[in-house]
């Protein structure tokens, strides 16, 4: 037996050894066992084309476009020796005469953040009282936070952070991260996060503004310890409450889309979630693959023939 037929079971090796003419006719539809070496691969990797920039070579003749100087040009500072970025000829510097440009988003929003571990710290020296729901005015104005900025967000704080609140509390801040939803959530408490302007939040400070009821508010947004812990009635609307407490201005709603998009995540524990239809996702230019799989309907599976091969 040839060495090569050594490793194939003994009717397969029959098969090969028989004569030909007691071959079927059907034997090209058999998967064809032959011996295979890989060790040649390993002579042949290389990387993607993509991979890696190709080196320029320079002062490589002419033809090659950095020749002779190799891009350098002739005589000079440039030419003899190391000259530093933006230098100019040792006359005033570029970024004194014109500034700095750039290299800082404008609209990007500064948030003041504040961790559990200090608001449970302010909890228990008394200066926040956890059974009304936590806004920025109380952070502010127990000095939890200096600076407001454009919102308050919460953070967990490192893993230990989690078991460190003693007793539930609801949250009302702009954003707050995920670690930080699911340790107040675990304590029996909840998050909202809700829309905010500079302006908003002055007049939220002055007792001017409620610190979170809007046109877009609904109720059923907020949890029901939420509405039992501001010992509020049952219509939460923006026009009672500012009847019921004398309120001057209204609190603005997101315009922008990637503000409103922010606050409908249910994930976010934002205040527009409410908005939401079944199966509808936070995006308002994408659908959720759960939408698109709801909408494309049932798929009719291919029914194939009896008398097919494969």
């Amino acid at each position: 037996m040839s060495p090569r037929l050594m490793g194939l079971p003994v009717q397969l090796s029959q098969f090969i050894a028989r004569p030909l003419q007691q071959i079927s006719p059907l034997a090209f539809l058999l998967p064809q066992f032959q011996q295979a070496r890989g060790a040649h691969i390993l002579s042949s990797l290389s990387d993607n084309p993509t991979a890696y920039s190709k080196r320029i070579r320079r002062g490589r003749g002419p033809a090659s476009g950095k020749g002779k100087t190799s891009g350098r040009g002739h005589k000079g500072q440039g030419q003899h020796g190391k000259v530093p970025a933006r230098f100019n000829g040792g006359q005033t510097p570029d970024i004194i005469v014109h500034g700095e440009r750039g290299e800082k988003n404008i609209h990007a929003l500064e948030m003041a953040p504040v961790n559990l571990e200090r608001i449970q710290d302010w909890i228990d020296q008394g200066r926040i009282d956890p059974t009304r729901p936590i806004t920025i005015r109380e952070l502010t104005h127990s000095r939890c936070i200096h600076q407001h900025k454009d919102g308050v967000k919460v953070l967990g704080g490192d893993a230990e952070g989690a078991p460190k609140l003693k007793q539930p509390i609801h949250l009302v801040v702009s954003r707050a991260s995920g670690s930080a939803i699911a340790a107040v959530e675990a304590a029996g408490g909840s998050v909202t996060t809700r829309f905010y302007t500079r302006s908003a939040i002055r007049n939220i400070l002055r007792m001017e503004s409620h610190p979170f009821i809007s046109l877009a508010w609904s109720a059923e947004s907020a949890s029901k310890a939420l509405l039992e812990a501001e010992k509020a009635p049952e219509d939460m609307t923006e026009s009672s409450m500012m009847k019921k407490f004398g309120f001057r201005y209204r609190l603005p709603d997101p315009t922008r889309r990637r503000d409103i998009e922010y606050y409908r995540d249910p994930a976010h524990r934002g205040y527009l979630s409410h908005l939401l239809k079944p199966m509808e996702g936070p995006s308002l230019f994408f659908r959720s693959p759960e939408e698109r799989k709801s909408t494309a309907g049932v798929k009719k599976e291919k029914v194939l023939p009896e008398n097919r091969l494969w």
